[in-house]
């Protein structure tokens, strides 16, 4: 009885160190990219391989998967970001669409998460299966935005951290709940920031593609 005591406790204090460190790395990015610094992707990269195995063994399975989502949009947001800055001569400078273009976003976004979690709730043991995709979709396309620097990519991530706080909550991931408090209060930050330098530049409204 002691032994088996012993080896939950030591499994806790390994998931929840990994939880505080994946944490910390999590919040270095949005800071980061807030500040549009090229580091937040390597932070990004860090937090989501630790995070991968944090959503797996709680049964958040479309959490896992977006994981790795992140990981690869890491790399390819480092890329973009220098890339925009080659353009732009050095400057840190962001877009926005038309209000029409979001709707359509909104409504495609909305269409895959009901699928997703259709899928994830009838053939996974995943928990919260529709909230949970619904989230994965729209932090999909989300931080698709984040890597094209469209300045409402953080209204859209402070409904997402807003709505992460309950299911997070929910299965004890304290670290994490914490986290997307702090997120929702950076995102918010975020766009008034971003806003406020796109107001300062030039015009740039980009297409969707």
């Amino acid at each position: 009885m002691m032994l088996w005591l012993s080896n939950a406790l030591d499994q806790w204090q390994l998931m929840h160190s990994l939880e505080l460190l994946a944490t910390l790395l999590a919040l270095a990015y949005v800071i980061l990219a807030m500040r549009q610094s090229l580091w937040c992707w390597p932070a990004a990269l860090l937090s989501t391989i630790l995070f991968t195995h944090i959503m797996w063994d709680s049964a958040l399975l479309s959490d896992a998967l977006l994981q790795l989502y992140y990981a690869a949009m890491a790399l390819y947001g480092w890329w973009r970001w220098q890339q925009l800055k080659y353009q732009h001569h050095g400057a840190n400078k962001v877009s926005e669409w038309p209000w029409r273009r979001h709707l359509q976003l909104i409504a495609l976004t909305g269409s895959i998460g009901l699928v997703l979690g259709y899928l994830m709730a009838n053939y996974t043991r995943a928990d919260f299966a529709y909230l949970d995709a619904q989230t994965t979709a729209f932090s999909v396309m989300a931080t698709w935005l984040v890597a094209r620097k469209l300045v409402s990519n953080w209204l859209y991530w402070v409904v997402i951290d807003a709505v992460s706080i309950y299911v997070y909550a929910q299965k004890h991931l304290y670290f994490l709940t914490l986290l997307f408090m702090l997120y929702t209060i950076i995102a918010m930050a975020g766009y008034f920031i971003w806003r406020a330098n796109y107001q300062q530049q030039p015009q740039l409204v980009l297409p969707a593609r």
